[in-house]
């Protein structure tokens, strides 16, 4: 089964759901055949649901038109059972920038609860006492769905501006200190604080919603991620590739065969090569490749080497490896000089690097 279902695109921006999301609308029928609903209940309950995930994307097409204004491009918008996910091709630097693509999401459930706050009578629902309010909420009318629309919008907007980053709250706060002070600074400090609150979901989650378990650990582990992010990417501001390359590789010619490479991995320590002839770069074999082939050891390297590959020169920036490094299946490139190969660099040896420079705080 597919990761994800496309369901079309919009400004080019990719919109998908991931197929868990079945898992929710399934939930949601038999928490009511449960309780005692009927195909009206069901309906209704699915209705909004999708209702709300249309808002959701609304939000997450606010973050990234916004960000497209500032010719930053949004790869896909990805809808999983807890939210909306925009990939961007990267976060915006600036921290003005950032301040107003992070407050676009949030901006848009404002709107559209202001839209519905003057579509009904909400403020006739506001003077029902509880037992009113629960008799009148009950009924499946379109009335009640908008309302509850309202409600679910005003909760987004809340919930969204919790200073946990990396949501919005969390980017919102980072923006702000990166007016400031460094952006590697104001990344953890707000990331310690978006794991603090993190950590006391989590204790919530424990006593009274599992839920909140689930969405403790995926802030805690992405505050986690994009502070290391960032911090690497100040540690390597300034540096080049030709740094941080491995000048003692191995290469193989296209004639070459895989009994040849397995004998250089046993021997050896590399386990990725760049395949050249006439002292030009004409593909690159991979481990997982290699290991694929092992049956067919007399094959030869040109009917197992990848074509399809990206290079980088040597005065390239070592913030532009480190985003392609990390955004690849295949973290292995040459490193070209004046077209001439000099090096190769991967993760490995690039996270080296980073280890030696000196720290930033």
């Amino acid at each position: 089964m597919k990761a994800n279902i496309n369901l079309g695109s919009v400004s080019g921006i990719k919109i998908k759901v991931h197929w868990t999301f079945i898992f929710l609308i399934l939930w949601i029928i038999l928490s009511e055949i449960k309780q005692g609903g009927n195909t009206k209940s069901i309906l209704f309950n699915i209705s909004l649901v999708l209702a709300v995930f249309i808002c959701v994307i609304l939000h997450e097409l606010g973050h990234a038109l916004t960000a497209k204004h500032f010719g930053i491009n949004t790869k896909k918008i990805t809808l999983l059972p807890i939210g909306g996910m925009a990939t961007m091709e990267k976060i915006p630097e600036s921290p003005k920038q950032e301040l107003l693509v992070t407050l676009a999401g949030p901006l848009v459930n404002v709107i559209i609860a202001l839209l519905l706050y003057f579509i009904i009578p909400v403020k006739e629902f506001m003077h029902l006492n509880f037992t009113e309010a629960l008799e009148t909420l009950s009924s499946f009318t379109v009335q009640n769905f908008l309302f509850y629309l309202y409600i679910v919008n005003i909760a987004l907007v809340v919930f969204n501006t919790i200073p946990a980053f990396p949501m919005d709250g969390g980017r919102i706060l980072r923006a702000i200190l990166a007016i400031k002070i460094n952006r590697a600074k104001a990344t953890q400090i707000a990331s310690t604080i978006g794991q603090f609150i993190a950590v006391i979901f989590l204790l919530i989650g424990l006593i009274y919603n599992p839920f909140l378990i689930f969405i403790a650990l995926v802030i805690f582990l992405g505050a986690y991620g994009e502070n290391q992010m960032v911090h690497h990417l100040a540690l390597l501001k300034g540096h080049t590739v030709k740094e941080a390359l491995i000048t003692k590789f191995t290469t193989f010619h296209p004639e070459n065969t895989i009994k040849d490479v397995m004998d250089s991995i046993i021997s050896g320590t590399e386990n990725n090569f760049v395949v050249t002839e006439n002292d030009t770069v004409i593909g690159l074999l991979y481990y997982q490749d290699i290991v694929e082939n092992v049956k067919n050891e007399n094959s030869l390297v040109r009917d197992v080497m990848n074509t399809s590959f990206k290079t980088f020169n040597s005065d390239d920036d070592l913030n532009k490896v480190y985003q392609l490094i990390h955004s690849q299946k295949n973290s292995f490139f040459p490193v070209l000089e004046n077209g001439k190969l000099i090096g190769v660099i991967d993760a490995i040896n690039l996270n080296e690097f980073i280890l030696f420079q000196p720290k930033l705080y």
